[in-house]
């Protein structure tokens, strides 16, 4: 059995998924901009973890933009049958790096287009709408608009399944009332828990959370805590924060990104950490941050 077999699997819409995939974000340049320094390295993280049983992959093509994408068809092409390639549609990346909205209907048929391309795929599997605004508490703004568009997408075959992203509850609501939605991916970690009952609603529901800075983002998760019960299980803190998300919930799907095989076998070994109840108390009676 493959390390990414043993947190077992959820439905990702109609597609059983290991509970522990990978992000493809970190493959890009420095700021998620422009290709990366060893491409030929990020073709053999992209290998190694489809080959330990991932078959899970969550990307965009505005990370890059465009770089990641066309890496993972360069690794990966012609892909497993049951590798499940998800991608966010919303945004675009300008020629500073910036990082600006695409949300109109035209914006977004034209970047679940360049997904099709750049992938090498007639449909995609699965498209998150990543809804503009901040990362700690989204707007609530309407979302109809631009998820009605990606629902003619996929009513033209060109996505099997559709997502949100960066949402309040109320737009997971809108959304369904347009459209199945298969997963929310939003921020959540140890530290960062205001998704706590949606987490619940969701699972009760049969849809996928996917928390997206599982390790914290930018800013990697610190705590004495978190470092006391890593070093008693004699693991990495962020190893056991991995491992406090797959027992937290059911449901929940886990996505870390790296572009070292190294940190990629690390993540990957979460998915073989037990933590007991006494170790889980600890851990959830941190202060939340965020």
């Amino acid at each position: 059995m493959s390390i990414a077999d043993k947190a077992g699997t959820f439905l990702l819409g109609d597609r059983a998924v290991k509970r522990m995939g990978y992000g493809a974000m970190q493959l890009a340049g420095p700021h998620v901009f422009g290709p990366p320094k060893d491409p030929a390295a990020a073709v053999a993280v992209l290998r190694e973890a489809v080959a330990s049983g991932v078959n899970h992959i969550d990307t965009a093509d505005f990370y890059g933009p465009h770089v990641t994408n066309r890496l993972i068809r360069e690794a990966l092409h012609p892909y497993a049958e049951d590798l499940t390639l998800v991608t966010k549609v919303g945004a675009v990346r300008g020629a500073d790096a910036s990082w600006n909205p695409a949300q109109s209907p035209a914006e977004l048929t034209q970047a679940v287009h360049d997904n099709l391309r750049n992938l090498g795929l007639d449909v995609l599997d699965v498209v998150n709408l990543r809804v503009w605004g901040n990362m700690n508490s989204p707007s609530d703004e309407s979302i109809e608009q631009s998820f009605t568009a990606l629902a003619e997408l996929q009513h033209q075959g060109l996505i099997r399944h559709l997502g949100v992203s960066n949402v309040t509850a109320a737009q997971v609501r809108q959304a369904q009332g347009i459209a199945k939605v298969v997963c929310v991916q939003n921020h959540f970690n140890l530290t960062h828990r205001a998704d706590e009952s949606l987490i619940a609603e969701l699972g009760r529901e049969g849809i996928a959370y996917v928390p997206f800075f599982p390790l914290g983002g930018f800013t990697p998760l610190q705590s004495q805590t978190l470092s006391s019960v890593a070093a008693r299980l004699e693991a990495s803190p962020l190893c056991v924060a991995l491992a406090w998300l797959l027992q937290r919930a059911p449901n929940i799907l886990l996505i870390p990104g790296t572009s070292s095989l190294a940190h990629l076998r690390e993540n990957l070994s979460a998915s073989e950490l037990t933590l007991a109840p006494a170790l889980l108390a600890e851990l959830d009676a941190l202060v939340e941050v965020g």
